[in-house]
């Protein structure tokens, strides 16, 4: 899964506030996310990570730089 700074994604389940958007802020061996609804930040392993995604809904400012 090719990940970058500032795609949003959702998740499979919600966050207990109840959003399931969260925006990556960290991209390596292990990932942060920001959840868009309460501002709280998680970091996780990536196999961890990419099991609990469901699909990633826009692409961040990094992406868009390095695509031809």
């Amino acid at each position: 899964m090719e990940l970058n700074l500032g795609d949003l994604i959702q998740t499979k389940k919600k966050h207990p506030c109840g959003s399931d958007r969260w925006v990556i802020t960290r991209v390596g061996a292990d990932i942060k996310i920001k959840c868009q609804g309460c501002a709280r930040v998680v970091m996780m392993d990536r196999p961890e990570f990419e099991k609990r995604v469901k699909k990633i809904l826009e692409r961040g400012a990094d992406a868009q730089k390095s695509a031809p």
